[in-house]
């Protein structure tokens, strides 16, 4: 059974409607990202918070369960529902629930949002929502929906703001060792599935990854953005894969025949096209030095890529080697996967100087990709003469589940208030922190600088918002159960890139 709407919050969130002054009328909120705790080392390779999730939000929440869960049931249901678990939890005995009557007999939510566009490159402490209430008899919602809200949004633009970065990183070094970031959007694949905590996590995650890339391995990503955000299969690439083996499947014929299961996947099962093996089931530096040799011109004769996944240890090392300084009579170990492979199958030299295998093999790594390791993996390909082409990262839980929405410090707060028609400007501003947790003041509008860099002005009343509202990046988005301006994925994509 889903949680009724009306209780889809936080308990205390409940309470907060009488707690108000009286005669309050109007709430405004803004949601913002108030601080960026990556590393020193990341921060360089980010152009800001990207902004992804309120379509969704939108969509799923403020429309289709609001109408099919509220307003499209009866009221002594909802009303029943409601008081059924206030009743049993807060042992109240006579529950108010005018008010939840009185929004069933309006028939729609009476909120505005405005926001920037999905998409955006948001600085530290400038706001990408406002929500306000639009009828004076229902000031308590906004605040009621932050729960659910920050719920639904922190983990999208979390997420898209990690790729974003990722792509950063990539796309620098394509462009210094290879001279051609069309490869970049394919470099990041999607293995984060199995680690998100749950469905929904997963697929929201897994669609700000796609704002980026193009591989994934999570199939719900794709499906959310043809529900969301007007993606359709049928006409753009939204994801794409490839074959690839797991564990169960080579050991299931037994460590004597790795090598035979290899031949029959890339001969029999696969002749052609790319194909991923996993190759660390037993002994991964055999199937380098032994195997690969071994099968070397059944792999070279091939219509395709054999593309190799190292599963286990430091990818740093498996990759690049564990000696920087190698030389001849040195173990493949101390070489590494890109070094061991070049001897092997060799390759070609390109227009920026650096080493590019055959196409007829690959690398794909996915354990343990960290934003850090991308980094450093890069720089020592780069040390090492290899392009940074050569090989494809699998992005996980270590990217997209180790982090919560303290990450950003998202938070939607309260700034401007209209009580017995008496405006009040608002402001949280707490001694005891250290800047972190200072809200806006008043009114806000988000506008452009001179350099192209979002900038917010605050402390304002009505009268000066709306004499400043041509400049205001924040469109309205949605308005009294209405949504008012859609974006898909394709015009999405379009503004990270030119962003």
């Amino acid at each position: 059974m889903s949680t009724p709407i009306t209780l889809l919050a936080d308990f205390y969130k409940l309470s907060h409607r009488e707690q108000y002054p009286a005669g309050t009328q109007f709430i405004y909120s803004t949601l913002t990202p108030r601080v960026d705790k990556r590393s020193e080392a990341i921060k360089p390779y980010s152009k800001g918070i990207v902004f992804f999730g309120l379509q969704y939000f939108i969509k799923k929440y403020l429309i289709d369960r609001f109408n099919k869960d509220f307003f499209s049931q009866s009221k002594e249901k909802v009303i029943a529902q409601y008081v059924r678990l206030i009743k049993n939890t807060l042992g109240v005995k006579n529950v108010y629930t005018k008010h939840l009557e009185d929004l069933h007999d309006l028939g729609y939510l009476p909120l505005r949002i405005k926001a920037l566009p999905e998409g955006s490159y948001v600085p530290i402490k400038v706001p990408c929502v406002t929500i306000e209430n639009t009828n004076p008899n229902f000031f308590w919602l906004t605040n009621f929906i932050e729960t659910c809200f920050l719920n639904s949004i922190w983990l999208p633009s979390t997420s898209a703001t990690t790729a974003s970065i990722y792509s950063n990183i990539l796309t620098k070094y394509a462009i210094e060792t290879v001279g051609d970031v069309s490869f970049v959007s394919f470099q990041a694949h999607d293995f984060s599935m199995r680690g998100m905590s749950s469905e929904q996590s997963a697929e929201t995650s897994g669609a700000a990854h796609l704002l980026f890339f193009k591989g994934s391995d999570n199939i719900p990503a794709g499906i959310f953005l043809e529900d969301y955000y007007n993606a359709n299969v049928e006409k753009e690439l939204i994801f794409t894969s490839i074959p690839a083996t797991e564990h169960s499947v080579m050991s299931a014929y037994g460590k004597a025949n790795e090598m035979a299961l290899m031949k029959h996947l890339i001969t029999d099962i696969y002749p052609s096209g790319a194909v991923s093996i996993v190759s660390d089931t037993w002994d991964f530096w055999k199937v380098i030095t032994d195997y690969l040799p071994k099968l070397k011109d059944v792999i070279l004769g091939r219509d395709g890529k054999l593309v190799i996944r190292p599963d286990s240890g430091n990818p740093v090392d498996i990759l690049c080697g564990t000696n920087p300084n190698v030389g001849v009579g040195v173990t493949a170990q101390e070489k590494g996967l890109f070094e061991s492979l070049w001897d092997i199958f060799g390759g070609t030299i390109n227009s920026k100087g650096y080493k590019v295998l055959d196409p007829h093999i690959g690398v794909l790594y996915g354990d343990g990709i960290t934003l850090e390791r991308c980094l450093e993996i890069m720089e020592r390909m780069k040390e090492k003469g290899f392009a940074s082409s050569n090989i494809v990262l699998g992005i996980g839980t270590c990217a997209y589940q180790c982090v919560t929405r303290d990450m950003y410090g998202w938070a939607m707060k309260a700034t401007y208030a209209v009580i017995n028609g008496q405006e009040h400007l608002l402001q949280k501003d707490p001694k005891t922190d250290e800047g972190v947790k200072k809200s806006h003041r008043g009114l806000v509008i988000v506008s452009k600088g001179n350099d192209g860099t979002l900038r917010v002005l605050d402390g304002m009343n009505r009268q000066e918002h709306d004499l400043l509202a041509e400049k205001d990046m924040l469109k309205t988005v949605f308005v009294d159960g209405r949504l008012l301006r859609e974006t898909s994925l394709h015009e999405i994509r379009n503004k990270v890139r030119i962003s």
